[in-house]
């Protein structure tokens, strides 16, 4: 035991390094690189800021159609069959976007990549999810939704310098999917997919108050990210300035699970999570309070700091508070849950701001995270971290 011990962490850090490129793809890629082709797409064919937002709507439904089906996936084919499968639709559904300026088929494109992407969503947790019980340690999970923060530099660092060449961008981030997909393959095996085999149980009921601030958290938080540029060419940034927006939040993404595993894993009941949903709400309102480039530079850090720590958070307490069999089962009806509230909110926002500004996106995030964290506070009975009674004993002892 002892002479395999160090062995184990380094294993577990370049196998979660691997699969994080799954959220990279599934999230960085293929739904918030979107918000840097909004203003290019929306400009070339003409549509409103609800008809941008439906894009990030056809992505939710999507993505709701994918949650609903992972579990069923997972049980048939197995968490890294499902994983791999789910990367590779999504590079597919990221260069179908690119074939068409219709409206309808860019929909059903948009509605592709959300499916596929929750599929990897939600096989990529669980496959985390082993790796940290496996390392006694949450920072598989952290690490794993951070990977985000990578899809969103990579997206960064391109897109604004395309200009107005929006299916070359698509083209692009095809190519990035399909290399993450062949860099990720073997990552997503583990050899415990005999737990899928029988049929899990979602449980929600125990953590009403969570899923309630997930689902909140889930309209409010993507509105920011969806219209982040047009908020941004609204106030007449610099092609410089978005890029630097853009890769300061994907930075501050990737470096999130230095901040908030600990938190994560030993804070006492939902305090992490409506921490975390305090500080996104207070982030969105920062850059409404003065729009000048240094303020909505800390905003996007802000939120690209706490972000993808929700999902982290929400996966470490199911993952504590949920036996193994049940995890693919529980992270799917919350992906569900989170799923129904961001196809709602883009769309919403999208019709306000319509008819007030761009301003009015900020705002929504800001208000529903705030209650989001006030609902964790009132709702939180678990403690993250905190393994049933004898199960990391029990799980240490047979992999001995």
């Amino acid at each position: 035991m002892t002479r395999t011990a160090p062995k184990a962490e380094p294993r577990a850090a370049w196998q979660t390094g691997r699969l994080a490129l799954g959220t990279a793809s599934a999230l960085g890629l293929a739904r918030f690189a979107y918000g840097l082709l909004l203003p290019s797409m929306r400009e070339d064919l003409r549509w409103t800021l609800a008809e941008a937002g439906a894009m990030s709507t056809a992505n939710g439904l999507g993505y709701l159609l994918g949650a609903l089906v992972t579990a069923a996936v997972v049980r048939r084919w197995g968490t890294a069959a499902a994983f791999r499968v789910g990367m590779a639709l999504t590079a597919v559904s990221l260069a179908a976007t690119a074939a068409s300026d219709a409206y309808p088929a860019l929909l059903a494109a948009r509605a592709a990549a959300g499916a596929a992407g929750a599929v990897v969503f939600v096989a990529g947790g669980v496959i985390a999810s082993r790796v940290a019980a496996r390392a006694a340690s949450s920072a598989p999970i952290t690490v794993y939704f951070a990977g985000t923060g990578l899809g969103i530099v990579v997206s960064g660092v391109s897109i604004p310098a395309l200009g107005e060449h929006w299916r070359l961008a698509w083209v692009g981030l095809a190519v990035a999917a399909a290399l993450a997909t062949v860099a990720s393959w073997s990552a997503a095996g583990t050899g415990e997919d005999a737990h899928t085999a029988a049929a899990g149980r979602f449980r929600v009921r125990p953590l009403w108050g969570t899923a309630l601030a997930y689902l909140l958290f889930a309209a409010g938080y993507i509105t920011y990210i969806t219209f982040l540029s047009a908020y941004l060419a609204d106030q007449h940034a610099s092609l410089g300035q978005v890029v630097l927006t853009w890769t300061a939040l994907g930075l501050a993404v990737i470096a999130a699970p230095a901040l908030w595993s600990r938190p994560t894993a030993e804070w006492a009941a939902t305090r992490a999570l409506a921490t975390l949903l305090a500080i996104l709400a207070g982030g969105a309102a920062l850059a409404l309070a003065a729009p000048t480039p240094p303020v909505v530079l800390a905003s996007a850090i802000i939120y690209g700091a706490t972000f993808m720590g929700v999902p982290a958070a929400i996966t470490a307490l199911i993952k504590s508070n949920v036996p193994p069999a049940d995890w693919a089962a529980t992270l799917a009806a919350f992906t569900t849950l989170f799923a129904a509230g961001q196809t709602a909110g883009p769309w919403i926002a999208g019709m306000v701001a319509d008819h007030t500004s761009t301003e009015a996106t900020l705002a929504w995030t800001a208000i529903l995270c705030a209650a989001a964290s006030a609902i964790a506070i009132a709702g939180g009975r678990t403690r993250p971290g905190a393994p049933r009674p004898g199960r990391a004993r029990h799980t240490t002892e047979t992999r001995a």
